[in-house]
């Protein structure tokens, strides 16, 4: 596997753990305040984080279908998305 697709794995395998935790903590909060943003939370983070373990999936069993131009594209896209998950992550906690 190309090294460009290896690290758009190990990005998306990071949002995937980061989308854990996530989940995690909304779930804490959601049961504590049942507010109806806290379950909306709770919901995005979890479509987030299906679309993530599917994106991993996809990348591992599907890599000789992409072009090998579109590597650096695709690790670009997981790892704006490792940074928009940090950044979420952070102002949460």
């Amino acid at each position: 596997m190309d090294p460009m697709m290896q690290l758009a794995v190990l990005f998306s395998a990071l949002n995937t753990a980061l989308l854990i935790g996530l989940l995690f903590i909304y779930g804490r909060i959601a049961w504590r305040s049942k507010a109806f943003y806290s379950y909306g939370l709770l919901i995005f983070a979890f479509l987030l984080l299906l679309q993530n373990a599917l994106t991993v999936f996809s990348y591992i069993t599907m890599t000789q279908f992409f072009l090998a131009e579109s590597f650096p594209f695709l690790f670009g896209i997981s790892l704006l998305e490792f940074g928009g998950l940090l950044v979420l992550l952070r102002i949460t906690i």
